[in-house]
């Protein structure tokens, strides 16, 4: 199965970056991964409504562009649906048992996903109501896919 993390930005904090390459690591294993960044835009401190409209629909077409068509497509979204961590494994194992092998997780910049991108994703997914720094969603996220590996193949993982 191969997994992307299509996200909006570059990891800028060193310990962001090293916590990733760890989970990479440790994902390899399992699937194979692959992490895509999509520029971000800058967003002024008093933007309006529709200039940051504007921002998400520039930022979700650079993402859409590396989404490919028989992707399943999962968006992290504040209002998706917060499944645990082993029903977010058995979401992952469901997929590959009926011939899934591509997921791609998206993760919006600071104002979020547009309109287009979460049309586009096959769910939607929230890991709490509480807004998360995008960089640090990408680690949270990587550890939970890697929690989901140690759950489907039975494992065990540090609670």
């Amino acid at each position: 199965m191969k997994i992307t993390i299509l996200a909006v930005g570059k990891l800028k904090e060193a310990f962001y970056r090293d916590a990733v390459a760890e989970f990479q690591k440790r994902l390899g294993r399992y699937c194979k991964l692959e992490i895509i960044e999509a520029a971000d835009e800058k967003t002024p401190d008093d933007a309006s409504w529709q200039e940051n409209k504007r921002i998400r629909d520039t930022e979700g077409e650079r993402l859409l562009k590396h989404v490919r068509p028989e992707a399943y497509v999962i968006a992290l979204a504040i209002d998706g649906k917060m499944p645990d961590s082993v029903a977010l494994s058995e979401k992952i194992r469901l997929l590959g048992v009926r011939g899934t092998s591509h997921i791609v997780f998206v993760i919006g910049g600071s104002l979020g996903l547009s309109d287009a991108v979460l049309k586009r994703a096959d769910e939607q997914l929230s890991f709490s109501k509480m807004t998360f720094p995008h960089q640090l969603m990408r680690v949270i996220l990587l550890e939970q896919i890697y929690r989901s590996f140690r759950i489907i193949h039975h494992e065990p993982y540090h609670k």
